[in-house]
């Protein structure tokens, strides 16, 4: 078996994709396929008001009407779970309403049946009654509201215990970063200050699986079969709130028809869970299409950005405030102020910075993860604001950026250096492809033609860990066990690759174990783009630690024997296993200081990628067409090019879709467009000319020189086609998504000919 320097026959390679055939032939296991014996359907009565005391919930009708075996209300839930509140940071979410509704769509009841339709046709019988308070749905509102969505604050974790007991407030979680000196004063010294605000708005995760999930009673036990992205962390809440051991409480997860942060951490499974032990039978939740909607969105965001800068076109001094719309419950809202928060300077050598990041609580659908993890709202904000200010000062847009980028080894504003990170590569790569600098026809008559560019950066999630065990039969073939879930990123090709890589095997004769707490080891979860790094190291240790036990045994055969002859042997038969383990937490990590924010090694790398747009606008009707998108990234040596580069371009996609045309809309807190009816991701006809740019590099952290890419694409496609808008039509565009009557009420603001609110814009 050669040592994982010296040849490269797995990894590296375009290897297909393992699960390609089982998709396309209709065999894969989704859970929306499962049936259980004796399984029972759940439906979610759901609030209908946005902020409210419960009054009253009459179940009497719902639970009379033929064949609904029981209807659950929150007091019910109490029964099996004492405390039935749950979340990721705060336990501020209760698995059915209790006492007051937070937002339209709150789950208060759920009726169960053997048949779905049955219990769907009695959750319109259930009688709520409220006694109404003021709702609060904007983020800088909710700031100064004397309405309350929580009366207090309840955190959950032990990094943020100074909050518990906190009352009267909407911030749930409030984040700051301070570096260098006096930022008032470096604005006092600076020769020119520019201030801008920006906005952006929910959309939706819709992956085309909605979330599931079954729970199943096992004698002493309980069984989730669940569509999640964080297997480990639903059988750690699971049990806490139920009181149990966490040995009784099993998570399995196959593949999942798409996430993206949708479902991550706690969705459904604590409600199923509950169902389950107090029906006494396997319970199965799955929502449609429409409920989607109603449990999970992207944060909206208000970004406000100043910047001091000085008579050289350097920028001394920024200040950020960014207040994102968590909706009703914290869930993961607190981490991305934080993680997010910590990079809105942008990939910029700034001596002063003073970032002020919070997570509001708005009586809205819940905000969680999503790809991204809050960098493409962050990125829109600072390279619209750098695009702004270089126009402003008459320097070219990427001369701009050459005097103020981070280079390699500078320390960002969080106090840890850039190493390994094109930051300067990616910059010089998008605008080579760009051909920036030489004549480009700007289209004449209606029609206008323009191009534009942007550049971000994002810290991997730290700490976190993972962990992978390796078991090799004595016919030379091997399993792999892990916690990390495929949802149609590939994870499961790329770990097989590098098992296959460090044992010297086909990637053919490697098989996957998939989730399954009884059986697989703890992974933080399938988020962030963290999975490659952390999952792959623990990997490669396992096959490591693997390989070298067969190297024990070679030894001592006395000779070079076939594997299966190593197991006679030593077992009579040629039968038995290897079992290698590995776990992995990067080393070094330093948490923040509370105060400053400053931290000498904050992440275990950094994410760096860069986008090059060129659109045209018609100037009569507003209407955006892109022509082309150009997505460079920064993915250390990848393990399997083809899936990086098919990564890049979903994640682009998935960004364009957002930019242009995603945006849930409310009427008084009730989604309005709850269906691909009304809400449009982007079709095959929306998607432009794309080319994808991977820097040659090498992670030195990474195995074998990789790292994460997942939501590399996503950074800068929206801040891209908004800088090229300008360059063609002169006007800016400040809120999300790009719509053809954003850009026409600019334009004719532009020309001293603003719409009424009431016009409307044929398009």
């Amino acid at each position: 078996m050669n040592d994982q320097t010296t040849q490269s026959r797995a990894v590296g390679a375009s290897h297909p994709r393992r699960e390609a055939r089982e998709k396309v032939t209709g065999r894969i296991e989704y859970i929306h396929n499962l049936r259980l014996p004796n399984m029972l359907h759940g439906k979610i009565c759901r609030s209908t008001v946005a902020h409210a005391r419960i009054v009253s919930v009459d179940t009497s009708e719902a639970e009379a009407h033929p064949g609904v075996e029981l209807v659950l209300t929150g007091e019910d839930i109490r029964k099996v779970m004492p405390e039935p509140y749950f979340g990721v940071m705060f336990h501020d979410q209760p698995v059915l309403a209790l006492d007051k509704v937070r937002y339209v769509g709150e789950p208060v009841a759920l009726v169960l049946a053997a048949d779905p339709n049955v219990a769907a046709e009695a959750v319109a019988l259930i009688d709520v009654r409220y006694d109404e308070l003021e709702p609060v749905f904007d983020e800088v509102d909710a700031l100064s509201s004397t309405s309350y969505v929580h009366e207090e604050l309840k955190p959950g974790v032990p990094e943020i215990q100074f909050l518990k007991g906190v009352r009267d407030t909407n911030v749930g979680f409030p984040y700051q970063l301070r570096h260098g000196g006096d930022v008032d004063a470096a604005f006092e010294a600076a020769e020119h200050v520019f201030e801008h605000e920006f906005r952006t708005h929910p959309s939706a995760h819709v992956p085309l699986e909605p979330p599931v999930t079954v729970a199943e009673p096992t004698g002493p036990g309980l069984t989730l079969h669940t569509a999640n992205q964080s297997p480990s962390f639903v059988a750690y809440e699971i049990a806490r709130l139920l009181n149990w051991p966490q040995s009784k409480v099993r998570v399995r997860v196959p593949y999942l028809g798409g996430g993206f942060g949708a479902k991550l951490w706690i969705r459904l499974e604590a409600l199923v869970a509950a169902a389950a032990l107090l029906a006494k039978r396997p319970v199965k939740v799955s929502l449609s299409m429409e409920e989607q909607f109603y449990t999970i969105t992207k944060h909206g965001a208000t970004l406000r950005i100043k910047s001091g800068v000085d008579k050289d076109g350097r920028i001394t001094a920024r200040k950020c405030e960014v207040y994102w719309n968590g909706g009703a419950y914290a869930d993961i809202g607190p981490a991305v102020a934080f993680h997010a928060g910590m990079t809105a300077a942008g990939p910029y050598d700034i001596p002063d910075v003073a970032i002020n990041s919070l997570s509001v609580y708005t009586n809205r659908p819940v905000a969680g993860a999503m790809r991204g993890f809050g960098h493409p709202q962050l990125i829109w904000a600072y390279e619209n604001h750098t695009d702004m200010m270089a126009h402003e000062l008459c320097i070219d847009p990427l001369d701009f950026r050459r005097r103020n980028i981070l280079r390699e080894g500078s320390v960002h504003a969080t106090g840890t250096a850039l190493n390994t990170s094109a930051v300067e590569k990616a910059l010089d790569r998008v605008t080579e492809r760009l051909n920036w600098g030489k004549p480009f026809d700007k289209g004449n008559g209606t029609i206008r033609r323009g191009r534009g560019f942007a550049i971000g950066i994002k810290a991997s999630i730290a700490p976190s860990t993972s962990e992978a065990m390796v078991r090799v039969s004595s016919d030379g073939s091997a399993t792999l066990y892990c916690s990390s879930v495929d949802m149609g990123q590939g994870a499961d090709t790329a770990h097989a690759q590098i098992v296959a890589e460090v044992l010297d095997i086909p990637v053919q004769r490697v098989n996957i174990v998939h989730p399954d707490t009884d059986v697989t080891p703890y992974d933080t979860g399938t988020l962030g783009s963290r999975t490659l790094y952390h999952m792959g190291h623990a990997i490669r240790l396992a096959a490591l630690d693997a390989r070298a036990k067969l190297e024990e045994m070679a030894a001592e055969s006395g000779s070079n024997v076939p594997i299966w002859e190593l197991f006679a042997r030593k077992n009579g038969l040629p039968v038995g296993n290897v079992i290698g383990t590995g776990s992995f937490t990067p080393p070094g990590h330093v948490p923040p200081d509370p105060m400053t924010g400053q931290s000498s090694d904050i992440t275990p790398y950094w994410m760096v990628g860069a986008t090059g747009a060129e659109v045209e606008v018609d100037t009569e009707t507003g209407r955006v067409t892109i022509l082309r998108l150009v997505n460079v990234a920064d993915a250390g040596t990848p393990i399997n090019p083809q899936i990086v580069d098919h990564q890049i371009s979903g994640a682009s996609i998935m960004q364009l879709g957002q930019t242009m045309q995603e945006k849930v809309h409310f009427d008084y807190g009730q989604v309005t467009n709850a269906s691909f009816a009304d809400y449009k991701i982007p079709s095959m006809l929306d998607i432009p000319a794309i080319e994808n740019a991977l820097l040659e590099g090498e992670e030195a952290g990474g195995p074998f020189g990789a790292k994460g890419a997942g939501e590399t694409g996503t950074f800068c496609v929206s801040s891209a086609v908004a800088n090229a808008v300008f360059d063609a039509v002169g006007v800016r565009v400040h809120e999300m998504p790009i719509t053809g009557e954003t850009v026409y009420r600019a334009l004719r603001k532009a020309a001293n000919d603003p719409l009424e609110e009431d016009q409307d814009v044929a398009l």
